[in-house]
């Protein structure tokens, strides 16, 4: 029997030889394919990098652009309400020199009633305003010539002319 067990040795030499190259030619194919898998693969990871680097600068710049309309409009309130106070403060500060110049006899109330009544008519009722001025009523008609709406009045014709006194020269 060792003489068929010595026989059949080229034969079993030969079905390993050649299952070890099946062997090989499998894990030659099995690495081809994992270094195909591999380049697919780190491509596909660096185009989703590319593309989420590109995703992140929009999302970045769109943040930023948002973030200069915010500060853009912060910075308009901010002005407009600086404006405002500037206006009221003017508008106090006027008021009061009315008031005063009034008070003075700059413009005599007799003269005041003289203008209402040549607006109203001559029975218009003309009663002393506080602060300074007059008011004066007629029937379905009132006109209001005290210190506070002269100098409001005087404002008011200034329009936006009144925003040099606090712009830049």
């Amino acid at each position: 029997m060792a003489a068929a067990v010595d026989a059949l040795d080229p034969v079993r030499a030969e079905l390993l030889r050649a299952a070890r190259a099946c062997a090989d030619e499998v894990l030659d194919r099995a690495r081809a394919d994992a270094e195909e898998t591999l380049r697919a693969a780190r491509g596909s990871a660096e185009a989703l990098l590319a593309q989420a680097r590109d995703l992140g600068a929009a999302d970045g710049a769109a943040a930023a652009d948002r973030e200069r309309v915010r500060a853009v409009q912060d910075a308009w309130a901010v002005e407009l309400a600086a404006r405002g106070e500037a206006y009221a403060q003017l508008r106090a500060a006027v008021r009061a020199a009315v008031r005063r110049a009034l008070t003075e006899g700059a413009v005599p109330r007799a003269r005041l009633a003289a203008t209402a009544r040549s607006l109203l008519g001559p029975d218009a009722r003309v009663r002393p305003a506080a602060g300074g001025g007059v008011t004066a009523e007629a029937p379905g008609r009132r006109v209001d010539l005290s210190a506070d709406a002269l100098a409001d009045r005087a404002l008011d014709r200034l329009g936006a002319r009144a925003e040099t006194l606090w712009g830049p020269l």
